[in-house]
């Protein structure tokens, strides 16, 4: 077959004016390189895939979204010690409805760590949390006593812990959690002691059955010359390039 010749550039603008020629992405220190995800060629012949999924939020603000309503239920870390400056401070002390501190917080922590360990000492940790904001549910996985960081055993069970919770719960979604990576008071670390990758993290979600969108890290914006994909599973062809490349 004679090859192919590429058909007309797009007439699409994306800025009014001469904006396009200021914003050149190549000048950007912080930026991603979004890729097409797993089913948008069916999408463009009509067709629509009915996989489930969990979204990647690219570019959003997860503080800016829960002030605008954007979720019902949010995801995150919660430690027995100091929680001043993790995500969940920051998001009880912004809603407005919310009658919690970044101490009572804490305190509810301590209080339900210090309980489990004389009642369930045997139970598998980790728990999760409930912190109801009124316009705004927190589902917070309790770091497990006498560690500095989550593992990835501990998402996947408390992941599974959160499905069982959402799950036939229409008042609860949408539903959206931090990546857990690059955090400030809960860390979560691998087998040798480092961060796992952000692929790991998706896939320990996925399998616990976690179906909702999913926050990056600031520091995941500094990869501009690696392809990202907005949701996860990701698409068949990353798995085969892999295997083709050992």
């Amino acid at each position: 077959m004679p090859p192919t010749t590429p058909g007309p550039s797009p007439s699409i603008r994306l800025y009014d004016g001469e904006t396009e020629s200021l914003l050149t992405a190549d000048l950007a220190p912080d930026r991603v390189s979004l890729l097409p995800g797993e089913g948008s060629a069916a999408s463009a012949a009509g067709g629509v895939s009915t996989s489930e999924r969990i979204r990647i939020m690219w570019g959003q603000d997860l503080l800016r979204d829960v002030l605008d309503g954007r979720y019902r239920t949010i995801v995150c870390g919660v430690n027995d010690e100091d929680n001043s400056r993790g995500v969940i401070a920051q998001i009880v002390e912004l809603v407005r409805t919310s009658q919690w501190s970044s101490r009572s917080v804490t305190s509810y922590a301590k209080m339900f760590q210090e309980s489990v360990s004389i009642h369930a000492a045997r139970d598998r940790e980790p728990y999760v949390l409930k912190y109801d904001l009124d316009s705004l549910l927190i589902l917070a996985l309790l770091r497990p006593r006498g560690r500095d960081h989550f593992t990835l055993e501990d998402l996947s069970r408390g992941f599974a812990t959160v499905a069982k919770m959402l799950r036939d719960r229409r008042d609860r979604l949408p539903v959206a959690s931090v990546s857990f990576l690059n955090a400030r008071a809960n860390r979560l670390v691998d087998h040798g002691g480092k961060e796992p990758s952000f692929e790991a993290v998706l896939r320990t979600m996925f399998t616990a059955g976690f179906r909702g969108d999913v926050f990056t890290s600031p520091a995941m914006w500094k990869f501009g010359h690696v392809g990202v994909f907005p949701t996860y599973p990701f698409p068949a062809g990353v798995s085969r390039m892999r295997e083709g490349s050992s």
